[in-house]
């Protein structure tokens, strides 16, 4: 894949799992993919009905995966394998305390006329109450 700027079309389907239920979201948006080395950055607008847009940055490396949420959101998470984050995910409501713990993260780089896909899977405890299982799914490919 060429090391410049390339348009993708993202699928980010997000599952959480909490008490019994699931909740599934997913965004579709035009974005840009580059690639550098080992580092793989995804940028998007997430175009939200309400409350207004969040701009997202995910940066890939072999060693954690980064997610900066700006906007309507403000956020910067990272995940690592096996290990516990932390970050302050603030709102229109007001400010969350996250702790994070990785379970598993697979990436495969966006290669010509073959989509891209990031997995993360891990637990996340809001504000120290009780845990919470996720499951991110990032596809992303070249249009057409």
């Amino acid at each position: 894949m060429p090391t410049g700027k390339t348009t993708v079309q993202i699928k980010l389907t997000t599952e959480i799992f909490d008490r019994g239920r699931k909740d599934v979201s997913v965004i579709q948006e035009t974005g840009s993919y580059y690639q550098k080395g080992k580092t793989s950055v995804l940028t998007f607008t997430e175009h939200k009905d309400e409350g207004g847009d969040v701009q997202s940055m995910i940066t890939i490396q072999p060693e954690k995966v980064s997610v900066k949420r700006t906007g309507a959101v403000d956020m910067h998470q990272i995940f690592r394998k096996k290990h516990i984050t932390e970050n302050v995910y603030r709102h229109e409501f007001g400010t969350i305390h996250m702790e994070t713990h990785t379970d598993q993260i697979t990436f495969q780089q966006l290669q010509e006329r073959k989509k891209g896909e990031l997995f993360i899977s891990y637990t996340t405890k809001l504000n120290g109450e009780g845990e919470r299982r996720h499951r991110l799914t990032l596809g992303f490919q070249q249009p057409g």
